[in-house]
């Protein structure tokens, strides 16, 4: 089929006509006037300005609250600092110590320094109880004071563990038995030998010079060794100094009783 030039012309421009007629359509239903797109514009940058400036002030805001939290904070924390103070802990117990006084001419005598006594290598040592005295090495190489004590038995007295030894008699070959109950057992390695043995500990009281006090002694039997009593660092820590170029530094009062019950304070 073949067309004439005439409709060719008919054709082409009914197609041109439908080409402006479809473009006006999209210009009415999406695209905005250039003065409307402007307005929306301009709003949208005030409106960006002013959430700027709200942040700004928000910002500002925030970091004045958090300063005045700190300076408030911080007054309390003085104020606390100031008015209560650090808590102190009440100091150690001490072993339990007394002086005893008799009468006589000779109160007893030891020179201290510092509140503690000075002593000798070797020192009068009275034993409460018994009242026997004997002289007694003082070595602060020793952790625990030590006594002489012979056919140590272990025994129960109402619900509690107590011990039954004798204790020589100064001056002679007799011995004296005494009950004491028991402080606790220790174990003690030999220096001569790497054996150890479990020994009692039972508390005495003791004088040496006018100076009265209680503490822990091991039982052993010491006839084979110099002296019938060791008085260790447990005595003599924080209460005694020891002169190691003197002997008995101290004098025990001239009137001492044969016997004590070691209830005198």
């Amino acid at each position: 089929m073949f067309f004439m030039r005439s409709d060719w012309g008919r054709l082409t421009a009914a197609t041109i006509f439908l080409f402006v007629l479809s473009g006006c359509t999209a210009d009415r239903y999406f695209m905005v006037a250039k003065e409307d797109l402007e307005t929306l514009n301009q709003s949208v940058e005030e409106q960006t300005e002013q959430v700027s400036s709200l942040e700004s002030r928000t910002e500002e805001n925030y970091q004045n609250l958090t300063r005045l939290n700190e300076d408030s904070t911080k007054s309390i924390l003085q104020a606390i600092t100031e008015q209560v103070k650090k808590p102190t802990c009440p100091p150690a117990p001490k072993e339990p110590v007394c002086t005893m006084n008799q009468a006589g001419d000779n109160d007893g005598r030891a020179d201290r320094l510092e509140g503690k006594v000075i002593v000798g290598k070797v020192e009068k040592f009275y034993l409460v109880g018994p009242g026997f005295v004997y002289d007694a090495r003082i070595d602060s190489g020793a952790e625990t004071s030590s006594l002489d004590a012979r056919n140590i038995t272990r025994f129960e007295r109402d619900g509690s563990n107590w011990v039954r030894f004798d204790v020589p008699v100064p001056g002679s070959d007799d011995l004296e038995t005494i009950e004491q109950e028991v402080s606790r057992r220790v174990k003690i390695i030999q220096s001569t030998t790497d054996e150890s043995e479990r020994r009692v500990v039972v508390e005495l009281q003791f004088m040496i010079g006018d100076h009265r006090q209680q503490a822990e002694f091991t039982l052993t039997n010491r006839e084979h060794l110099s002296h019938s009593v060791l008085v260790g660092r447990n005595i003599l820590r924080d209460v005694m100094l020891i002169d190691v170029g003197k002997e008995f530094a101290t004098e025990l009062p001239e009137s001492l009783p044969a016997k004590d019950n070691g209830d005198e304070s």
